[in-house]
């Protein structure tokens, strides 16, 4: 590999750390994605990644290839997120390392969580090991935002998503109670993204509207991941049993305001019909490790997390076609950080940067 000045090959590797790190997105949450690489002489001589959620961590995978004790010795682990110190579903990183000898760590973030917390970094360096932080920190952040916003804003992060037609209308209104037929604002290629960001999201979430109208399965089609815990809104419980979100094959929470208990993988979540702010859901589903949320509608719905405040990030879809009535979309003003066009469609994505971890 050609010789480059040290801050370069930190940055290289790192990136590739990076890059690793982000195969285990929708397999590994509540964890962070993690990456490590093995570098010596200049030259990257194993690597790994966090897999899935309870499998080993990304420094254990990279450093089970290596089985020449005296070669760890003169080498540098690169990682993206600070090694645990605690013991977890695993052991501690930390340890590990060191047992194996390791004398120079590059790190990009370090870990917010309490049981860590700059105590992986303090045992490295009490133990003599080297160790550098802050290696395209921003980018790390960026990778994980989801787990940097759980620990450090102590809610899930929270993804607003609806498609809108070109004057404005996210859905026609139902000809009666008993009848809904789904019109489709965006395209095939936008429906299918839709897809993957549910694969890379830990939850879903909808009202009892969206459920009762559109009878959604809220899982992922087209993208091998897990599906996301279904989270619904229905205050009175009031949705059908036959509807698709009922059929036990997913994790699925049922906000209501007349009871709790659990049924297979359907849990109903009772909340006091005067403290259901999108607060104090939030902090519900933080007690239940629950990293991030998928918004996906209806306008209610999207527009109580709006008032709120409470909300990350938004990528709204709007389509070529007028519905010329119907369903107004929810009430946002915001600058987009970046645009697309998809096929006929253009996405907008937008940040909310007041509830930035940063």
């Amino acid at each position: 590999m050609q010789a480059f000045p040290e801050k370069m090959n930190h940055e290289l590797f790192m990136r590739r750390c990076i890059e690793l790190a982000a195969k285990g997105s929708g397999f590994v949450a509540p964890n962070p994605m993690v990456g490590a690489v093995l570098v010596g002489n200049g030259n990257i001589i194993s690597e790994g990644y966090h897999k899935f959620f309870g499998g080993p961590h990304a420094e254990v995978n990279a450093l089970d290839i290596v089985t020449d004790r005296q070669l760890l010795s003169n080498i540098t682990l690169y990682v993206n997120l600070e090694p645990c110190s605690h013991f977890g579903k695993t052991p501690p990183c930390a340890n590990l390392i060191i047992s194996k000898g390791i004398s120079k760590v590059v790190i990009a973030n370090t870990d917010p969580n309490p049981k860590v917390n700059g105590n992986g970094v303090k045992i490295l360096r009490d133990s003599g090991v080297e160790v550098i932080t802050g290696v395209l920190e921003k980018e790390g952040l960026e990778l994980n935002k989801r787990f940097f916003t759980f620990h450090t804003v102590k809610r899930p992060y929270i993804i607003l998503k609806w498609a809108q037609s070109a004057d404005g209308y996210i859905a026609p209104l139902p000809a009666n109670n008993l009848e809904h037929k789904i019109t489709w604002i965006s395209g095939a290629s936008s429906r299918l993204l839709v897809h993957k960001w549910r694969s890379e999201e830990h939850s879903i979430l909808i009202g009892s509207n969206t459920a009762k109208y559109d009878n959604p399965k809220l899982n992922v089609r087209g993208f091998e991941a897990q599906n996301p815990i279904r989270i619904i809104f229905d205050p009175n419980l009031e949705l059908p049993p036959t509807l698709n979100i009922f059929d036990h094959k997913v994790k699925t929470i049922l906000f209501n305001n007349k009871k709790s208990g659990t049924q297979k993988n359907l849990e109903f979540v009772k909340i006091n019909k005067n403290q259901n702010s999108i607060s104090d859901v939030l902090t519900l589903l933080y007690e239940r490790s629950i990293l991030s949320v998928l918004v996906e509608g209806g306008a209610y719905t999207l527009n109580k997390f709006i008032k709120s405040g409470m909300w990350d990030e938004a990528r709204v879809f709007t389509g070529a076609t007028p519905l010329q009535s119907g369903i107004k979309s929810p009430d946002f003003v915001a600058q987009a950080e970046a645009t697309y066009k998809i096929e006929m469609d253009h996405l907008n994505i937008y940040r909310n940067f007041s509830n930035n971890f940063n």
